[in-house]
C-alpha cells in the first residue's frame, strides 16, 4: 500500500518535525523521509540553488570547462566578489502577491459570491488569520493540509492561507469516490481536512476506509450561508470562520527557506491510470504564474470567472494570478450554461478558463439560456485537445478563445497557441483549425519537442511523424510523491519531461496533439489518432461530445469505437450509419469508426476531461470485431 510522508527542506532541518538525509548519487540530488514504516524520496535542495544535477547528464558543460580550461572561468579584475548574496537571494514564491495586493488594490474587491463581497485588503488579512490559525492548531513547516471544496470564497483563500502557514497545500478532487479519497489522505499524511457541507458524507466515508493504525486527519467544516439546504454545524464545532475568528491578523507568514520547497502537493485526474501525487514548489509556481499572466496578455483588474476548478492544478495558477493583477475573482459553485451566462451578464465578466467541454456547453446552449454577452468575453481553454468545430461555434458567439496545453505536472499551461495577425484574414474554419493546435512554448518555458522515444531523435517538421511530446522549463514538478520509478520515467537524465502525450510538430514550429499514447489505436500496423477522428465527429451537426478509443479486432488487432452523445434535438434522428457516413466523407477508409455506439453523457472527470479508459473497457467487454460487422448502437 501507499506510505504517508510529511515534507521538509534540507536547508534548515532543525525546524522540521521530519528529518530528511540527503544522498548524493552522481549528481543526483534526493532525499528520504521516514514516517513509521513509510518512506518518500523526492528531490530538494540546499539554499535557492536548483537541485545538482537534477535529472541531467551527470557532468555538466560547467564542469567539464573547469576541468578543461580553468584559467578562462576566473572573474575579470575587480567582479572576484560578485554573485549570490542575502539582498539577490530572496525565495521566489507566488506568496507574497498577496501582500502587494493589499496595498496596491486595497479597496478593490477581491472575492465576490452571491451577495459577498471582499477586498483585497480582507482578503488578505483573512488569509493571514487561516496561517496563524492552522499553526496554533498545531501545523508544522511540510506538513499536509488538504481541501474538499468547490469555487466558493474560503477555496480561493486556502490557496494563500495553507502554504503561508509553512504547510504544503493539497486540493482534493471534489467528484471523487470515498475509495479514492482515502487513498489520497493515506498517501500524502495528510494531517488536516477543510470540507464542504456537501462532500462531509464523502469524507466520512472515506475517513472509515483508512487503516485502523493510520492517523486520521481532522476535519474543519467550511459552512456556505447561501446554500439553505446545509445544516448549520453545532455550537461547539470548529468551523472555518470559528478558526478565523482565532487567527491573528498581523501574523507574520512562513516565507519558504528555500524556492524549491514543496508548495502543493496535487493528484492527477486518473483519466488514464491511477492518481500520481504531483508535487510542485514555490519557485515553480511563481514562475508559471508570471508566465501565464504574459501569455495571455491578462490586463490590470480583470473581472474574472471561476470556472475551471481551482482543486485542478491550482486553477492553472491563476488564483495568485489575480493577485498580481487585482482581479476581481467571481466564484461559482456550479457550472452550468445557466449560470455560467448568467454571472457574465451580471458581474461584467471579462476572462475565464475552462475545459473545452464548457465550451461545448455554451456553444450548444439553449436560446433561453444564453444571454447578450457584457462586452469582450477572453477564454482560455486547455485539458483536451479541443476539436475545430467547437471553437469555431464558440467564437461565433463573440467569445475570445486562446488555447493552451499543459498537465497537471506543469502546474499550469507551458504551451500555447499564439497567436499571429496574419492569420486574422484567414476563413472562419481555417482559423479553427490553426488554433486547435497547442502551439508553441510560453516565454519562461525552457523547450518544447517531440521526439521519437525509440532514438531520442527530434522527428521532422512535417505536420505529420509522430513522437512523444518533451519539455523542460521551471513550471516542471519536482516529482511523483513516493514513487521513484514514476519520477524516473517521467524525467529523465537527458533533461526531457517526458508528457505521454503523442504530438506532431508543424513545419511552422506549431506543436499539435495527436492524441495519449495509451489512446493511439493500431489497425493493421497503421497508428490512427483518437483525436483526428474525434475531430470529424465533432464537425457532425448533430453531434454534441465524441470520443474514440480501441476495439478490439479479429482481423485488424484494433479498430477505432466511437462513443457519441447527441445533440437533444437530434436524439432518435441519427443512426450510426449516418455516423459512418459522415466520417467515410472526410478521412481515409481505415480511420472510419467500425463501432458507434450512443451514450445520453460520456463519462467525465470534474474538470471535463472524457474519462477514456471507462470506455476502454466498455469496448472491451464488447468483444473482437468481426469481420463485416459495422455500425453497431447501443443507447443508455
Amino acid at each position: 500500500m501507499l506510505s504517508t510522508a510529511s515534507w521538509s527542506p534540507l536547508s534548515s532541518p532543525s525546524q522540521f518535525s521530519l528529518k530528511l538525509t540527503l544522498k548524493e548519487t552522481g549528481g543526483l540530488s534526493s532525499c528520504n523521509c521516514k514516517h513509521g514504516k513509510g518512506n518518500m524520496s523526492t528531490v530538494v535542495s540546499r539554499g535557492n540553488k536548483p537541485p545538482p544535477g537534477f535529472r541531467q547528464v551527470k557532468t555538466s558543460p560547467l564542469s567539464q570547462a573547469t576541468k578543461a580550461k580553468p584559467s578562462r572561468l576566473r572573474p575579470p579584475h575587480g567582479t572576484g566578489n560578485l554573485g549570490a548574496n542575502p539582498a539577490n537571494s530572496c525565495p521566489l514564491t507566488p506568496l507574497g502577491f498577496l501582500e502587494r495586493a493589499a496595498t496596491v488594490f486595497a479597496d478593490c474587491p477581491c472575492v465576490v459570491y452571491h451577495d459577498t463581497v471582499f477586498t483585497w485588503s480582507q482578503t488578505h488579512r483573512r488569509c493571514l488569520r487561516l496561517a496563524s490559525a492552522l499553526v496554533s492548531l498545531g501545523i508544522t513547516r511540510g506538513d499536509i493540509v488538504s481541501v474538499l471544496l468547490p469555487n466558493v470564497p474560503a477555496m480561493y483563500e486556502m490557496q494563500f492561507g495553507v502554504p503561508m502557514s509553512g504547510a504544503v497545500l493539497n486540493n482534493i478532487n471534489t467528484r471523487l469516490d470515498a475509495r479514492t479519497v482515502a487513498v489520497l489522505l493515506r498517501h500524502s499524511g495528510s494531517k488536516l481536512v477543510f470540507v464542504d457541507p456537501s462532500s462531509l458524507q464523502l469524507i466520512n466515508d472515506a475517513l472509515r476506509l483508512l487503516p485502523p493504525k493510520h492517523p486520521a486527519p481532522r476535519v474543519i467544516l467550511v459552512e456556505d450561508p447561501h446554500e439553505d439546504f446545509f445544516p448549520a454545524a453545532p455550537a461547539d464545532t470548529l468551523t472555518y470562520e470559528r478558526l478565523l475568528d482565532k487567527g491573528d491578523p498581523e501574523f507574520v507568514w512562513v516565507e519558504p527557506a528555500s524556492e524549491w520547497d514543496p508548495m502543493v502537493l496535487n493528484y492527477t485526474s486518473g483519466t488514464t491510470s491511477e492518481p500520481k501525487g504531483v508535487v510542485h514548489c514555490h519557485r515553480g509556481l511563481f514562475l508559471i504564474t508570471v508566465d501565464s499572466l504574459i501569455e495571455w496578455a491578462v490586463p490590470p483588474r480583470p473581472t474574472y470567472l471561476w470556472t475551471l476548478p481551482m482543486f485542478h492544478a491550482n486553477g492553472w495558477s491563476f488564483p495568485w494570478g489575480m493577485a498580481v493583477v487585482g482581479g476581481t475573482n467571481v466564484c461559482l459553485r456550479r457550472v452550468n450554461a445557466a449560470t455560467v451566462y448568467a454571472a457574465m451578464a451580471s458581474r461584467g465578466v471579462t476572462h475565464l478558463c475552462c475545459a473545452p467541454v464548457v465550451l461545448n456547453m455554451l456553444a450548444n446552449a439553449p436560446d433561453g439560456v444564453r444571454r447578450p454577452l457584457p462586452g469582450k468575453v477572453c477564454i482560455r481553454t486547455a485539458g483536451a485537445p479541443p476539436p475545430a468545430a467547437v471553437l469555431q461555434r464558440t467564437e461565433a458567439i463573440g467569445f475570445e478563445i486562446s488555447h493552451g496545453y499543459g498537465l497537471t505536472e506543469t502546474a499550469g499551461l507551458p504551451v500555447s497557441c499564439t497567436w499571429k495577425v496574419q492569420w486574422d484574414s484567414l476563413p472562419a474554419p481555417e482559423r479553427a483549425r490553426l488554433k486547435a493546435r497547442q502551439g508553441v512554448r510560453t516565454p519562461a518555458t525552457g523547450n518544447v519537442d517531440v521526439i521519437d522515444s525509440e532514438t531520442g531523435r527530434t522527428v521532422p517538421r512535417d505536420g505529420a511523424t509522430m513522437g512523444e511530446i518533451v519539455l523542460r522549463g521551471g513550471c516542471v514538478m519536482l516529482g511523483y510523491l513516493n514513487d521513484d520509478e514514476a519520477t524516473e520515467a517521467a524525467i529523465r537524465e537527458d533533461r526531457w519531461f517526458y508528457t505521454g502525450d503523442v504530438g506532431v510538430m508543424h513545419p511552422d514550429g506549431y506543436l499539435e496533439i495527436r492524441d495519449r499514447s495509451k489512446d493511439v489505436i493500431i489497425n493493421a500496423g497503421e497508428n490512427i489518432s483518437s483525436v483526428e477522428v474525434e475531430s470529424v465527429l465533432y464537425g457532425h451537426p448533430a453531434v454534441n461530445e465524441a470520443a474514440v478509443v480501441a476495439r478490439p479486432d479479429e482481423l485488424r488487432g484494433e479498430t477505432p469505437c466511437a462513443f457519441v452523445s447527441l445533440k437533444e434535438d437530434a436524439s432518435g434522428t441519427v443512426t450510426a450509419a449516418d455516423v459512418t457516413a459522415w466520417c467515410r466523407e472526410r478521412m481515409p477508409q481505415y480511420m472510419v469508426p467500425r463501432t458507434v455506439v450512443f451514450l445520453a453523457e460520456l463519462p467525465k472527470t470534474s474538470t471535463g476531461k472524457i474519462q477514456k479508459y471507462v470506455l476502454r473497457n466498455l469496448a472491451v467487454e464488447m468483444g473482437p470485431a468481426r469481420k463485416g460487422v459495422t455500425g453497431s448502437r447501443q443507447q443508455q
